[in-house]
């Protein structure tokens, strides 16, 4: 306890650096926190990487969805503290002389703070797209490739490392979390990728298995609350001190709490499974259409289009079980609508006007 009041201390060291030293830099950070974001996995990556390689963008769901679903597990044995309120109720502090840590809307998320789920998703997201575009130049052969592919190495994981960097940074200078856990975010993010680089039973996974998918990390994940509630251990105990100790209540969001991110993840894996075992899919994507360069680029502008539709979509919070519930369905259809619809309208149209051109 004292070693972790130590490290807590010496963090929020950090986060005052950070805040008075970075001031400059504000809305580019606050901008990276929101790139680091793991819903942007399902709205901006995916739509992008699934049109131009299925097996790339099926990766990249699971990553991001065992990733989280980790991630929830981690936070609830954890336990960790996030600065915001940690500062304020912590006794190390003399006279009752907390520092003064500044607040954002983005601020206040209520779950347990280690490890970052946005350093995690972030870095597992983004190993997934480097390693996939370095499979590309691998197979080079001769030396002006080889070369090339040792540049572009280079160049890939620089590019990797600075997102990273900057998501970190923007989440500690936010003062949503410790430097210590959005480091254990990246490197546990990393871990969970590399494991399903060598994975491929997902590529073929039918509608049963990710069914049963659905079902083990939900039952786990509400098996393990129960459990620890009977012995008396409140796993949602962040959710009340974030209440507590924010700056301001409207920056509180029950998307944040711990249940919300686990039935939006299982969601999203659902409704690629679906997609994916649908004859919409089979018809579109595995027809004569999908090689085709304006197939996969009209497929890209139309759901990158049609999913910033489903921002406006608001789903009301005063009743968390019917939240929850759409929440799912929401979820869900985004990646069914990645998968199955808009592909299956493309399709159709280009073969409408293959038809009036004949």
């Amino acid at each position: 306890s004292i070693k972790m009041d130590l490290l807590h201390s010496n963090g929020v060291l950090i986060i005052q650096h950070l805040q008075r030293d970075y001031r400059a830099y504000q809305d580019f950070l606050n901008f990276m926190s929101h790139v680091g974001d793991p819903r942007n996995i399902f709205s901006i990556y995916f739509p992008l990487w699934f049109q131009l390689n299925q097996v790339v963008g099926t990766k990249m769901i699971w990553v991001a969805v065992i990733g989280d679903w980790f991630n929830l597990i981690f936070k609830w044995i954890l336990f960790g503290h996030r600065p915001y309120w940690w500062v304020q109720e912590t006794m190390i502090y003399p006279n009752q002389s907390s520092p003064c840590l500044e607040q954002f809307p983005i601020t206040c998320e209520t779950g347990p703070g280690s490890p970052s789920g946005h350093a995690m998703g972030s870095s597992c997201v983004w190993y997934v797209m480097v390693t996939a575009a370095l499979s590309y130049t691998v197979r080079w052969k001769d030396k002006s490739a080889v070369t090339l592919h040792r540049l572009t190495w280079s160049f890939l994981w620089s590019i990797f490392w600075i997102i990273q960097i900057s998501v970190c940074i923007s989440r500690v200078f936010i003062a949503t979390h410790f430097p210590h856990q959005v480091i254990l975010g990246v490197f546990a993010g990393i871990l969970v990728a590399e494991a399903f680089e060598h994975t491929p039973a997902i590529q073929t996974a039918s509608l049963r298995m990710y069914i049963k998918t659905n079902l083990f990390l939900f039952l786990f994940a509400l098996g393990f609350y129960l459990s620890l509630k009977l012995l008396d251990i409140d796993l949602l105990w962040s959710v009340p001190k974030a209440k507590k100790w924010c700056a301001n209540p409207d920056w509180i969001n029950i998307d944040t709490t711990p249940f919300a991110g686990l039935v939006r993840n299982l969601g999203a894996l659902f409704g690629l499974g679906l997609g994916i075992n649908s004859e919409m899919f089979i018809t579109s994507c595995k027809g004569k259409n999908s090689c085709k360069i304006s197939f996969r680029i009209l497929c890209i502008t139309a759901s990158l289009a049609t999913l910033q539709l489903y921002n406006f979509v608001k789903i009301p919070t005063h009743t968390e079980y019917l939240f929850y519930v759409l929440s799912f369905c929401k979820s869900a259809a985004m990646p069914l609508t990645v998968v199955a619809f808009v592909p299956y309208c493309v399709h159709s149209l280009m073969r409408t006007t293959e038809k009036k051109l004949n």
